[in-house]
């Protein structure tokens, strides 16, 4: 992290299929070693078999996956005398939609399926229906803040 002064935004530009910012930055966490045709190509290739299971627009079902995986609190360590405290933090919306993002491509990386394309694909679905390891992991974010709400008045 800088000293010296905040690092600017960037301004990511929008995807040639689908004209948003948020499949921009999706192909750019996917995206391994510097081959971004290759992400691009296995997320068209995941948003296709998306479109093909639910019978819906693909960028719809995307974007409710990634709304119920954006987490609305996390904890942080704070250090107060000796002893360091889980204290639970509202989570701002860069920040909820980049773990969101994060967590999709994690959670697919670890599935079982053959191709990375169809595993991307099986936990986006199962992210939109509200099950899956990525929801998961938003509940087990969301009950530990819960677990420390008796630290909340350490925040900063």
């Amino acid at each position: 992290m800088s000293r010296r002064s905040r690092a600017e935004k960037r301004d990511v530009p929008m995807d040639p299929r689908y004209g948003s910012e948020v499949v921009t930055k999706f192909i750019n966490g996917l995206m391994l070693d510097g081959k971004k045709s290759t992400a691009e190509a296995i997320f068209y290739q995941s948003m296709d078999a998306v479109e093909e299971k639910a019978g819906q627009p693909a960028i719809n079902v995307f974007q409710q996956a990634l709304n119920n995986a954006k987490p609305a609190l996390e904890v942080k360590s704070r250090r107060v005398g000796g002893a360091t405290y889980q204290v639970p933090i509202e989570v701002r919306p860069e920040r909820r939609q980049a773990l969101a993002i994060k967590w999709l491509i994690q959670y697919a990386r670890a599935r079982s399926e053959r191709t990375m394309a169809d595993r991307l694909a099986g936990e986006i679905l199962s992210a939109a229906r509200g099950e899956g390891a990525t929801v998961k992991k938003k509940d087990d974010t969301h009950r530990m803040a819960e677990a420390n709400k008796a630290f909340a008045h350490y925040r900063w």
